[in-house]
């Protein structure tokens, strides 16, 4: 089994779905700059990384948090 920089297995990151901003936005069907505001507040689940492009979560860990917060129809 490989690893990835930080010790994470490569098998562990291969079965993640990422989600950037732009994908956050269209699961909320909110514009990106709100989505963004909403990821910065307090509860929002912390990003998995944060690239050149920009943060990205695990889509499971949004979800989870849209269910929590009432926003997943």
């Amino acid at each position: 089994m490989g690893y990835h920089q930080g010790m994470v297995p490569t098998s562990t990151l291969v079965d993640m779905e990422l989600v950037g901003i732009a994908e956050v936005a269209g699961m909320l069907k909110v514009s990106k700059q709100r989505a963004d505001q909403l990821a910065r507040q307090v509860g929002f689940p912390a990003p998995v990384a944060t690239l050149t492009g920009g943060r990205v979560w695990e889509k499971s860990d949004v979800e989870a948090w849209m269910r929590e917060t009432g926003r997943l129809k």
